[in-house]
């Protein structure tokens, strides 16, 4: 960091911004250079203010008694003065009657190059501002697309939170677009225990079940088109944050999880941590420990949530000392949603060695680099959480080396209480044998002591070259920057729902919904593919041959629109190898990327989203269920002559909803084209400049 020499503390802010525009910015990155301003008195009023880069989006902090934020976007209030203080044993209470001893003003322009993300590298580009108190700093950051707050302690000996007050007061009675709690609704404190997994609730802000938690995201849309969002990052070690209307109209607040006293192991075949009873205290905390970064995205384009990488950003960076370019991103041919459901062959299908080498060399047939194959629930012996003891029917050595001829790796799945009780040993034995990575599942909470879970998993695992894909699991939060190794996360709606879920369950309008918002904290396991497909008149829930809500070509969309770099292909080998021209179209669909852009979108109504691997752009879009023609500006690919493999909708896919058409045609020179989508449709296209 460098330090500026103290006659730059009266240069105006005008003046400033003025300095930073005429600084070229590779120059910055270049130089590495921070500009740091300390001032040693507050503000005469007791207000300070960030403001973004591109000078719409600010944060103004007002300090008192207590201490409290609000945000602005241009001359539109979002968030009223909201409270925010945390409260520490021994009295220790961050934010109430605390005076200012040292302001910091930095401004940051870099580029962070990425392992197996939606971009190659993301430009990091933000103001922050620092207020320096006795015990504590509070730090606020601007960037374009949403502010962020975190509390650093500067206490010099651990202690406990015993409370978090983490307000949004918002200006308005907006709508929200509310994922509620969905499992164990008997008290609020019980919720604390669920599985991350529902569709969302419209609901004015005044509207809140009083009766249940949200999860995050949230989002709210707010006037003008803007939609102000809700999530967090760098959550590392201290409890996940759910939201709650206590009874002011238009006011969330933080609820936390309190730590765990009493863990019995149960559940799901013995493999899920039960909490009995809890303490009275939300976590435990280290001397001088920074804490999670409370997140405000805002947009005035709805699709921009969908490509924003904030969370990201703000995740504790990968250790530098550490290699990560073994970290393969790919596609997983998977199992357990097509129910091993193989046909055509002469043995008997299952979990068995002989289904398993038929997958593997599904993946290998198709020569488009299908780089895994999972082993999900089943391979180890029922209710005995022992990942040591296989079930005879599976040979995994033999089939570790069959793969690994084939260059296709293995992923096994993994019950929560199974991989933690023996972490280190299960790491080191399957990574020896020549397991890629694993599956971890069944969490289902994420109080202080899951959190640290899925960090040490995230640490052991990459000690060992393994990949970790979490279900089970809270949404996203930056740990996949500080491991590049954990490469996916559930956390969503997805397509397992089809197996079971009743007729009146809309897993379309989800569709174009959760891009929006889960989405927008980072990459998730939905699990799509689906090559039986229904339209929502024919849609009913099928276990063992499960199809989709919507159009064929709503599934191939998803492969675009869907951020996920260890991507399944849920259905059946047997009904890919009969469905060639979309399988290859899958197939050959990157799961990361070197550019992300989006396009066009509605929340809960449609989304086109493009992305780029090297010089091939991928296009998709996905709608809900009203037909709808859309002129799509793919002016960003630049000059030349491009040509594009389309997968559309057929005209009759509103009745047969695996009708579709796959056809060649060269893009227009203003770069616009106009496309079709059924009701519950997708459009998608593979780009490649001639």
């Amino acid at each position: 960091m460098l330090n500026y020499p103290k006659m730059l503390v009266s240069l105006s802010s005008e003046m400033t911004k003025h300095i930073f525009s005429i600084m070229t910015y590779r120059t910055v990155l270049a130089a590495a250079a921070l500009f740091t301003v300390a001032f040693t008195s507050s503000a005469k009023d007791g207000s300070y203010k960030v403001v973004s880069p591109d000078g719409h989006l600010s944060a103004t902090v007002v300090v008192g008694k207590t201490i409290s934020y609000s945000v602005s976007r241009d001359a539109v209030g979002l968030i009223d003065a909201s409270e925010i203080s945390m409260t520490l044993s021994d009295g220790i209470v961050f934010g109430e009657n605390d005076k200012v001893r040292k302001v910091r003003k930095t401004a940051v322009d870099q580029v962070i190059p990425t392992v197996a993300y939606k971009r190659s590298e993301v430009r990091d580009n933000y103001n922050e501002l620092s207020l320096i108190f006795k015990e504590f700093s509070l730090v606020f950051r601007a960037y374009d697309e949403g502010i962020a707050y975190r509390f650093v302690s500067l206490l010099k000996k651990d202690g406990k939170v015993l409370s978090e007050k983490a307000r949004f007061n918002f200006a308005k009675d907006w709508s929200a677009y509310v994922p509620y709690v969905a499992q164990h609704l008997e008290t609020l404190e019980s919720q604390y225990w669920n599985s991350f997994e529902n569709t969302y609730t419209v609901t004015p802000l005044s509207g809140w079940n009083k009766e249940r938690l949200a999860f995050l995201p949230i989002a709210v849309s707010a006037d003008d088109g803007m939609k102000v969002l809700i999530t967090e990052s760098d959550l590392l070690d201290y409890p996940g944050m759910y939201l709650y209307n206590e009874g002011d109209a238009t006011t969330l607040s933080g609820r936390f999880a309190p730590y765990p006293k009493t863990v019995e192991y149960g559940g799901h075949n013995m493999l899920q941590g039960i909490v009995r009873e809890r303490e009275d205290y939300i976590a435990s905390c280290s001397a001088g420990e920074s804490f999670p970064w409370r997140i405000i995205m805002v947009t005035t384009n709805d699709a921009d949530l969908a490509v924003n990488d904030m969370v990201w950003k703000l995740g504790t960076p990968a250790d530098p000392s550490v290699d990560y370019s073994w970290v393969r991103p790919g596609k997983v041919a998977w199992d357990w949603w097509n129910a091993w459901n193989i046909y055509g062959v002469d043995f008997r299908a299952g979990i068995n060695n002989d289904t398993y080498k038929y997958y593997i060399d599904f993946a290998v047939a198709q020569k488009h680099g299908i780089e895994y194959v999972i082993l999900d629930e089943g391979w180890a012996v029922n209710k005995k959480a022992d990942l040591m003891q296989i079930v005879p029917e599976i040979d995994l050595p033999m089939l570790c080396e069959y793969a690994k001829a084939h260059n296709v790796g293995l992923i096994l799945w993994a019950g929560y209480y199974a991989f933690d009780r023996d972490m280190e040993n299960v790491c080191r034995h399957y990574s020896e044998m020549g397991i890629k990575g694993f599956k971890v599942d069944f969490m289902d909470r994420d109080d202080q002591m899951m959190v640290d879970f899925f960090r040490r998993a995230a640490a052991t695992a990459a000690k060992y070259g393994l990949l970790v894909d979490f279900h089970g699991a809270f949404k996203p939060v930056g740990l996949n920057r500080t491991y590049p190794n954990v490469i996916n996360y559930e956390g969503v709606f997805g397509l397992e729902q089809m197996k079971w879920s009743k007729s009146d369950v809309d897993q379309v309008t989800y569709d174009v919904t959760v891009p929006f918002i889960r989405m927008a904290a980072g990459p998730m396991d939905y699990t799509q593919g689906a090559m039986r497909n229904a339209t929502r008149r024919n849609y009913h829930p099928v276990n063992s041959e499960a199809m989709s809500q919507g159009t064929r070509c709503h599934q191939l969309a998803e492969y675009v629109v869907f951020d996920s770099p260890l991507n399944m292909l849920c259905d059946s080998p047997s009904n890919y190898m009969a469905e060639p021209e979309c399988t290859k179209f899958i197939a050959d669909c990157p799961t990361t990327w070197d550019e992300s852009v989006s396009v066009n979108g509605v929340l809960g109504s449609y989304i086109t989203l493009a992305r780029r691997s090297g010089d091939i752009w991928y296009v998709g879009s996905l709608n809900d269920w009203t037909a709808r023609d859309l002129t799509l500006d793919l002016s960003f690919l630049g000059e030349g002559d491009w040509t594009m493999e389309i997968f559309r909708d057929g005209i009759n896919a509103d009745r047969a909803a695996r009708d579709y058409k796959r056809e060649s045609a060269q893009l227009s020179a203003d770069r616009k084209l106009t496309i079709h989508m059924a009701p519950g449709g997708g459009w998608t296209a593979r780009i490649t400049k001639k």
